[in-house]
């Protein structure tokens, strides 16, 4: 099957990717929150985001996260994964972007932004790539530059990574072998 020249497009910017931004609910987990006796709120994540995470990092990309919830468990999960720029708690997404730029001094077609809902939308209109799970908001799906064929926490996030590395030669070596 032949690429259209919006996929060929979007599959060359993602050689200039070297930083992976994701929100977290909807995107990392499915959304999906319950709350326990004590009133802790439990997510459910996706072991196969989770691999996809820390080889990123392993490998040298920067990996974010930005989210409106904050929650111990949260970061419990990410720092697990070895991630270090995650962002909870953030009542305006588009600041803590710019900060990430100006600390790491890239460009914004050097990031893409995965989101899956309206506080993500200035934030994708930004980046260099905007991507989002399946089941995002129409408004999202309508500004994304790719639209996983899977949904918010159910490998949405190892999906572009996968793509990333794939497309860097960096997928499938010795390193991606071990945890």
């Amino acid at each position: 099957m032949e690429l259209m020249d919006d996929q060929k497009n979007y599959k060359a910017r993602l050689a200039h990717v070297n930083t992976l931004i994701f929100d977290f609910d909807g995107v990392l987990s499915d959304g999906m929150v319950l709350l326990n006796e004590e009133g802790h709120y439990l997510r459910r994540t996706n072991v196969k985001d989770g691999y996809a995470l820390q080889l990123a990092v392993k490998k040298g990309y920067r990996v974010a996260i930005i989210s409106g919830a904050k929650a111990e468990g949260m970061y419990h999960r990410l720092y697990g994964l070895s991630l270090t720029d995650v962002h909870l708690g953030v009542p305006d997404k588009m600041v803590v972007y710019e900060q990430i730029k100006e600390k790491y001094q890239l460009k914004d077609e050097n990031i893409i932004y995965m989101g899956d809902d309206i506080p993500d939308f200035k934030v994708m209109q930004k980046a260099g790539i905007a991507a989002c799970p399946l089941d995002a908001a129409t408004e999202i799906k309508s500004i994304s530059d790719y639209i996983s064929d899977k949904k918010g926490g159910e490998g949405c996030a190892r999906d572009i990574i996968e793509q990333v590395l794939k497309l860097h030669g960096k997928w499938m070596d010795d390193e991606a072998f071990k945890w």
